[in-house]
Parts: structure tokens; sequence; C-alpha cells
């Protein structure tokens, strides 16, 4: 099958601690070009997902994106009266020991470890979540490029056949072009020379007739159009192939 470098692809995964988002896109590009935009919390798992994509993409300039969002706390665990009494029983006892120690600023308690109901990430189990969506957004990716792929494939047949049938169309035009062309030639060389029985005038008129002979070249276009479509049948990396002919 034929594959675009053109696609697009994203997923979305709810997980206990908040929801997951991977977006993958990609334009026209000589080789394989991955670029990431990724959270802090799956930093980590970049190389992994360079090798996931890696393994199903040859060619384009791909853009990875993946964003981890926290879920919404609730509104009990705003509730800040235990932790600031513990707090402040805390800093009590401190002083106690410690005079000359200063009370916490409001900025510490609110940066304090727990102060909004805070819950460490799992960051194994992130990067695992990271790489099956990553996977199964890459299977979407492939079927969206297989299905420009795809319409490509038959734009590119469809001009083929209008070039064959205009092929058709001219050749029965080139012996008459000749014909008008050896005329026309032989003419403008008599008025330059002054004779038409001169040599030389046989001898030009027979090279430039020659030189306007499109048949070959007629030829060559009707081999090269076999040659794309034998290769849009084959299928598979047909990009240089094609820009090649």
């Amino acid at each position: 099958m034929i594959q675009s470098m053109t696609g697009y692809a994203s997923r979305t995964r709810d997980l206990p601690g908040g929801s997951l988002s991977l977006e993958l896109k990609s334009v026209n590009s000589r080789f394989l070009d991955i670029h990431f935009r990724v959270c802090d919390e799956l930093r980590m798992a970049e190389p992994a997902l360079r090798e996931a994509i890696s393994a199903r993409v040859g060619r384009g300039k791909v853009e990875c994106r993946v964003y981890y969002m926290a879920a919404a706390r609730g509104a009990q665990q705003l509730q800040l009266d235990d932790l600031l009494v513990q707090l402040e029983s805390v800093g009590r006892r401190v002083r106690q020991v410690l005079p000359e120690a200063r009370p916490l600023a409001v900025g510490e308690v609110l940066r304090w470890p727990g102060i909004f109901g805070e819950e460490a990430v799992d960051q194994d189990a992130l990067v695992a979540a990271a790489l099956d969506t990553a996977r199964q957004a890459l299977d979407d990716f492939a079927a969206s490029r297989s299905r420009e792929g795809e319409k490509l494939k038959q734009i590119i047949l469809e001009r083929v056949s209008r070039m064959r049938v205009l092929v058709d169309q001219v050749a029965p035009f080139i012996p008459a072009a000749q014909a008008a062309f050896q005329d026309k030639l032989k003419q403008r060389l008599v008025d330059a020379i002054g004779s038409a029985d001169d040599e030389r005038i046989r001898q030009e008129v027979v090279v430039f007739a020659a030189r306007i002979d499109v048949a070959e070249e007629l030829a060559r276009l009707v081999t090269h159009m076999d040659e794309v479509e034998r290769v849009l049948k084959q299928g598979g990396a047909v990009g240089k192939r094609l820009d090649f002919l």
C-alpha cells in the first residue's frame, strides 16, 4: 500500500491520576525527521517514543506532542486545616528549642508538599501508558497516511490516463508537422541563399527535420507512463522513484 508523507493522529487516555494526550502529525521530508514536544513528566520516555515511531515511519517530518494533565482535585483536597494545624504545632515546637528560628512564610506554607493534596506520579506506569498510547496513535497515523496515499495514487493514475489520450491525439500529426516544417525551412534557406538546388539546403533540411521528430520522445513518454503505473501497482515507498521519473 502507498502511504502519503502527510498524516495526523491523536489519542487521549484517562489515567487514575490524570489525562494523557498524544498527537502525531507529519509533512513531506526527504528523510525521517522526528521532533518532540513532551511534558516534563514524560521526558524519560522520549527515546522509547522515538524508537517506536522510527519502527513504523520511514520518511517525513514528524512532530510528536505528549501532554499529561493531572486530575482536578476535589474540594475536600483543598481543605488546609489539618495540615496547617500540624505545621503550626511543629513550628511552635521548633521555636521552643530554637527561639531565634523564624516562622514559616505564607509562600513557604503554600509550597509545602501535600498542601493541595498533590500525589506523586508513578513514572513507570506513566511511561508505559504513553508507549501504549503511542502504539495506538501510530496505527491511526499509518491508516491516515494510507488513505491519503490511495487518493494521491488515483490522482496520478488519472493524469497518466489523460496523458495517454493526448499522446494518441498528437502522434498522427507528426508527419504533417515535419513536412510543413521542411517546406518552411527550405523556403527560408532559398530566400537566404538563392538556389533551391544547393546541396547545403538539402543537408540543412534533413538535419533540422530529424531534430523536430518527436516520435522518440513520445515513445519514451509512454515507457515512463508504463513505469509510473507499475510502480504505483507495486506499492511501498514510491516517492523517490516517481520523482525520478
